[in-house]
């Protein structure tokens, strides 16, 4: 699979289109996120190993079959990457559900964590970083950089919408990546957000912290 691979499907894209609409309520927004994230998974993962087991049907005994046997460490950057962990869940039962959350430091301009949920040796597994919006890459970038310093596996990241910033200066630190996103947008406003992106995807998916 490439590095960047952006999901090419008309009813992805018409779905996108309701996603970033200002008008899109935060539940509308949530049943958004999730289905197309499905769609994301699909195309992230159709390559994935089985393993041939025989399973007893209505109508036959030891029918030949296929299951998908291997474990995911599954990585929703919060709080907006919840929005797209259950679909990835349902997409990979076997998982450990490992979140991370980051918060920006005014001072530095980068993130800081607050919650490290990632185990301290990932042995190798398969990780799945869920970050519905690659806008200049900075977190992605710190949780990527984790999960290499703990010996993960192979790394998916899967984007709602990633911007091409974001995108190259991700690519350009962490070769080893593959990011599948539903859209990418080629700039990025003064402040970092995505253009015409859809705004604070956290925000739009459960509604503006309480200050």
């Amino acid at each position: 699979m490439d590095s960047l691979v952006v999901v090419r499907h008309p009813v992805v894209a018409d779905k996108i289109t309701q996603l970033r609409d200002r008008r899109t309520a935060n539940a509308e927004f949530l049943r958004l996120a999730g289905e197309i994230s499905r769609f994301v998974g699909y195309e992230a993962f159709r390559e994935l190993p089985l393993t041939a087991r025989s399973v007893d049907t209505p109508v036959s005994a030891n029918a030949s079959g296929e299951r998908l046997e291997q474990e995911f460490v599954i990585v929703p950057i919060l709080r907006a990457g919840l929005g797209m962990s259950p679909a990835m869940q349902e997409l990979l039962p076997r998982h450990r559900l490992c979140p991370v959350g980051l918060r920006r430091n005014e001072e530095t301009l980068r993130p800081d964590v607050y919650l490290d949920g990632l185990p301290g040796d990932l042995a190798g597994a398969p990780v799945v970083i869920c970050d519905p919006m690659l806008a200049t890459g900075g977190s992605l970038d710190c949780v990527a950089t984790m999960v290499r310093e703990r010996g993960g596996g192979p790394v998916t990241v899967v984007c709602l919408i990633a911007a091409r910033p974001g995108v190259d200066f991700v690519l350009g630190r962490h070769r080893e990546l593959t990011i599948v996103a539903a859209a990418l947008d080629e700039e990025l406003t003064d402040v970092g957000y995505i253009t015409p992106g859809l705004g604070d995807a956290g925000d739009r998916l459960f509604g503006p912290p309480v200050r």
